[in-house]
């Protein structure tokens, strides 16, 4: 009897566990057992890995083999495990020697030819691996790039179970040279100065890109909330590391990274149709639950357009994740948790037709209440910004000075950078650095404001115009407002220029 040991890790959400692959090689009749609440994937290796290693050119033990993974409760899902297991079984059969793979994470799914594939959920894995303190990591040449994100954990590339033969033998390396990461471009080249003719909403889209704010944008068909939506990327500064690399391993574990630029620098955009269910909006599944279109926005922009075609079902699952950044879908086998902290941006018509003009509409009353159902008052009340784009006159071929997206993200920039200093030194402010995620207790009991600008607010309450929650909106508003004016606190102004925002002027 012999015995052989790697180091595996299973991908839990977005986020690893490290599991320990046992493998033992005995007497009996050839066989191989998996054991360890392996998913379909991770039984159907027992064919690839063996297949791989005769093909490689390796010796597979004659007797029966019996791999174990460990913890033994947790359930254990993807291709991932080829490797590990393959590993695992030529290490405890002498055909490899154990030490060269001892504190070394093992990621990758094997071909028959003995290749190794690229695999989802690599960053995760690295970072698991990090955590657990293992020394190393061998991954798929094609991941290595992700791999090399996560600093402090030796990472070196793999093409091919063979290339690992020779290089734990000491006759040759493993892949050591991988593409420099340069970020993810986004794609679009798109600029604020092409939106004509709709100030107030310009101004409400750079209120709500300083402060992190949810916007609803409603209007008549072609005006420019498509576009207004599609130009707040180009507004917010680029991701920190620790949110790039949060933004980048939910985008990992879904395989949407670029190979050679895996890096997420970028704040996301995701605008998913409007017949989208709701486990692809916030995440889900009958089996594994994935990230959903809140998590890969996670850091950046959720866009839905149309919102009014949207099932009010699938609306009203954004509520939670809209207040607490993140999103629990509970299975039988346990919880599993998926950052969601995004901006959102919602764009509608008036009514089903989308007449220009309020004379011109040929919907029912009752056409037009039905229309706007989806989008309940929690949900509403849930939007810090709610701005109207109005039909464009004569002034669309006008040629004058609008500011571009450099000038107005300029402003952006500076004035989340005075969020950000003001809500470090606040140990209440649950690590927030935009406005926007500051709770509501906070911002009523700093003593610098002045009791008198907050009168507004105080009759709009006491009238049943805002509720608690409003109140607290609106406040964040000020303070944005504040911020991109350079003022040290909110005043007077700054605060009814907030309620107009939210529109409750």
């Amino acid at each position: 009897m012999a015995l052989g040991r790697t180091w595996a890790v299973t991908l839990q959400g977005v986020g690893g566990q490290l599991v320990e692959v046992e493998a033992d090689v005995g007497r009996g009749l050839p066989a191989v057992s998996i054991v360890g609440l392996p998913d379909k994937a991770v039984l159907q290796a027992r064919d690839r890995v063996r297949a791989a290693v005769v093909n490689s050119g390796l010796t597979w033990p004659p007797g029966r083999v019996v791999l174990s993974l460990s913890p033994a409760a947790v359930p254990k899902r993807g291709s991932g495990f080829d490797l590990p297991l393959a590993i695992g079984v030529l290490t405890a059969s002498g055909e490899l020697p154990a030490a060269a793979f001892e504190g070394t994470l093992l990621v990758g799914e094997l071909a028959l030819d003995g290749r190794i594939r690229p695999v989802r959920g690599v960053l995760p894995a690295v970072l698991a691996a990090r955590e657990a303190g293992l020394e190393r990591a061998i991954v798929p040449g094609a991941n290595l790039a992700e791999a090399r994100l996560v600093r402090g954990i030796a990472t070196a590339g793999a093409d091919s179970l063979a290339m690992i033969a020779v290089w734990c033998r000491g006759s040759g390396d493993l892949v050591s040279e991988a593409a420099a990461p340069r970020g993810v471009a986004d794609g679009d080249d798109s600029d604020l100065a092409e939106v004509v003719g709709q100030d107030d909403c310009r101004r409400s889209i750079e209120v709500a890109a300083a402060g992190g704010h949810a916007v609803l944008l409603r209007g008549a068909p072609g005006t420019g909330k498509t576009m207004l939506a599609r130009r707040l990327p180009g507004l917010l500064p680029d991701l920190d590391e620790q949110a790039a690399l949060e933004a980048t391993a939910i985008h990992s574990v879904m395989g949407k990274l670029s190979s050679r630029d895996p890096l997420l620098r970028r704040p996301p955009f995701v605008a998913p149709h409007h017949d989208a269910s709701t486990a692809a909006l916030v995440g889900g599944g009958s089996t594994t639950p994935r990230p959903g279109a809140v998590s890969l926005a996670h850091r950046g922009v959720l866009f839905l357009d149309e919102c009014a075609e949207f099932s009010g079902r699938v609306l009203d699952s954004l509520r939670t994740p809209l207040e607490e950044g993140e999103i629990r879908i509970a299975r039988s086998d346990g919880i599993m948790v998926f950052p969601a902290r995004f901006q959102l941006v919602m764009a509608a018509n008036d009514c089903p037709c989308g007449a220009a003009r309020p004379d011109d509409c040929t919907c029912s009353p009752d056409a037009r209440r039905r229309y706007g159902r989806a989008l309940t008052g929690p949900l509403r009340d849930r939007i810090d910004i709610a701005a109207r784009t109005l039909p464009v006159g004569s002034g669309l071929f006008a040629v004058g000075e609008i500011e571009d997206t450099a000038v107005v993200r300029a402003r952006v920039t500076t004035a989340r950078a005075a969020a950000a200093d003001r809500w470090a030194g606040c140990a209440e402010a649950n690590g927030a650095t935009a406005n926007a995620g500051v709770p509501g207790r906070v911002l009523r009991s700093l003593k610098a404001l002045d009791r008198r600008a907050l009168r507004p607010l105080d009759r709009a309450l006491a009238h049943g115009v805002l509720s608690p929650r409003g109140v607290d909106r609106c406040l964040r508003l000020a303070w944005t407002v504040a911020d991109l004016q350079g003022a040290v606190v909110p005043t007077e102004s700054h605060v009814a220029e907030a309620m107009v925002l939210r529109g409750e002027d």
